[in-house]
């Protein structure tokens, strides 16, 4: 009898000494839960804050003042605004982007759905096909210029060979062609992208359930109809991812163009990324160069903005 109330003593005594043991552990976890993520994340957020957010403000605060060289902090209001407004060549730029960018978009939604849709029909070589779709992505931008530069090049690439095999009334002179060379970037850069954008589309495709297409084939519908009516708007979560990735690449381009016709003939190629760089670090002008910036950052928010608002809009309607 003895013998057992000693253990049972003995056992409310270990008992009550883990019981603030276990309490203490209990907050030091629940103070860890709550406080490593943030210490593991604090270097990015604040690098970011400094090297991202931090040099766009000191860039807006830039295109206010009368910098040239060097930078000036005295404000002197919207002056460069003005200056930048008058500019020929900043409208030039401007167009080229419309023009590019819109093309650019455009034809890399519908050759990229394209080639996804034939891929998606479970094809021969299908592995082998997607890589070489998507080969032109892992090339940088320098390199793609510096290659369509000399295919399009009149008197060493296209046209020379066509000439070459006898085809002496073809001409294809786009990239001397004032009128034409933004066109050329286009083809490029459609050239470059449209496989990623397949990819893209590849993976929203088989991401789409089986049985809802077998279903619509069941009742008699016809395939372009399924993927008019049913594939393809179910691909809008995509089409967002696309349109984002698409624009962005647009208004900042800049390698692209230079490696392939720097800008020329004369100014007809130009782009706001290759205006802001020449303004702000060739030509001296950094306030002129900061205020094309903020036009840039601009054009961004203003194709970004309305993208997530429709598609934040339409996850709150179930779509």
């Amino acid at each position: 009898m003895s013998n057992s109330t000693v253990s049972l003593s003995s056992t409310g005594t270990h008992s009550s000494k883990a019981a603030p043991q276990s309490r203490r552990s209990g907050k030091f976890a629940a103070l860890a839960d709550n406080w490593l993520p943030r210490l593991v994340l604090s270097p990015t957020i604040i690098l970011s804050l400094v090297f991202v957010y931090g040099f766009i403000a000191l860039t807006g605060y830039l295109s206010l003042t009368n910098s040239r060289l060097m930078p000036n902090y005295e404000f002197a209001g919207f002056d460069q605004y003005t200056r930048l407004f008058a500019l020929d060549r900043w409208w030039t730029a401007a167009s080229n982007l419309g023009i590019f960018g819109g093309l650019f978009i455009l034809l890399c939604l519908a050759i990229g759905l394209f080639m996804a849709i034939l891929l998606d029909q479970k094809i021969r070589a299908e592995g082998a096909l997607r890589a070489v779709y998507l080969y032109p992505m892992a090339l940088s931008f320098i390199v793609t210029g510096a290659a369509w530069k000399w295919i399009l090049n009149p008197g060493l690439g296209l046209e020379k060979m066509m000439h070459d095999w006898g085809f002496l009334n073809f001409h294809f002179d786009w990239l001397v062609n004032s009128d034409m060379a933004i066109y050329t970037v286009v083809i490029a850069g459609v050239w470059q992208s449209s496989g990623f954008v397949m990819a893209l589309f590849l993976a929203g495709l088989r991401g789409i359930d089986d049985s809802i297409i077998k279903a619509a084939m069941v009742d008699g519908a016809s395939l372009p109809t399924i993927y008019r009516r049913i594939v393809i708007p179910a691909l809008r979560p995509v089409f967002f991812s696309v349109l984002l990735v698409l624009g962005h690449i647009a208004i900042k381009s800049f390698d692209l163009v230079m490696a392939l016709t720097a800008g020329g003939p004369g100014n007809s190629s130009d782009l706001p990324a290759i205006f802001m760089y020449q303004f702000s670090f060739t030509r001296g002008q950094l306030g002129l160069g900061a205020a094309s910036a903020v036009m840039m950052l601009a054009t961004v928010l203003a194709v970004l903005v309305p993208l997530m608002y429709l598609e934040t809009k339409g996850t709150r309607n179930g779509r």
